[in-house]
């Protein structure tokens, strides 16, 4: 719940500028499709994954680190990890099942993305579904259980002799393709008035270096 008067106040060490930009960039966002990441191991391709995902919109991250601890780097993340949601599987307990149960709970179909089966290719995907895109460890790619019980399968198109995209470089490719197909569309594709407030109060808070002495003096000095 959103304490709105402390939001209030609070906003008040923020430039206009800024929460303009926090207004314009949330219009942009989306939870139409969303990311899941399993068992990266390279904090560099995990930090460029959170990248992409903040330039083209998508606002949620899943990690399952069963084998490996999910690390970003801020150096590649150029501060990005800021405005994103994570929701991470960690390696006590959480499986890559628990992640898909709670996907497709809100509503996500699950698609394994995949160079080496007979896969829809990116440029026939149907956008019209909540998407969640299930991006493989670095070589091996995803797990036996993805390819057993994944909705469906989707490929980039290759013509070269290589056969596989490094996993940064292919979650670039295909949200840059599907949101801008998205953007066009008549899909009820934005975030909820209450998404938005969220996520705004939240992004307050986070540009804030000194909130938790603003927050102490607000409730001690102005709520008495």
């Amino acid at each position: 719940m959103i304490d709105a008067e402390l939001l209030e106040f609070l906003e008040g060490y923020v430039t206009d500028n800024r929460k303009e930009l926090f207004h314009k960039v949330l219009e942009q966002r989306t939870r139409h499709f969303t990311v899941v990441l399993e068992d990266t191991y390279q904090p560099h391709n995990t930090s460029a994954v959170v990248r992409s995902c903040d330039i083209f919109g998508v606002q949620d991250i899943y990690t399952i680190e069963q084998k490996f601890i999910s690390k970003v780097s801020k150096h590649v993340a150029r501060g990005s990890q800021k405005w994103l949601t994570f929701h991470r599987k960690k390696s006590d307990g959480e499986t890559t099942e628990d992640c898909f149960k709670e996907l497709k709970d809100k509503g996500y179909q699950i698609i394994g993305t995949t160079p080496h089966t007979d896969s829809c290719i990116l440029p026939d995907f149907d956008i019209s579904k909540k998407t969640a895109f299930v991006f493989g460890a670095e070589k091996e790619g995803i797990s036996d259980y993805v390819k057993e019980n994944a909705d469906g399968f989707l490929k980039v198109p290759m013509v070269g002799f290589t056969e596989s995209l490094n996993i940064s470089v292919a979650v670039a490719i295909i949200l840059q393709d599907v949101t801008t197909r998205l953007r066009k569309s008549d899909i009820d594709w934005k975030l909820s008035t209450v998404e938005k407030q969220e996520l705004y109060a939240e992004w307050i808070q986070k540009t804030l270096k000194n909130l938790d002495k603003l927050t102490e003096y607000y409730h001690k000095q102005l709520k008495k």
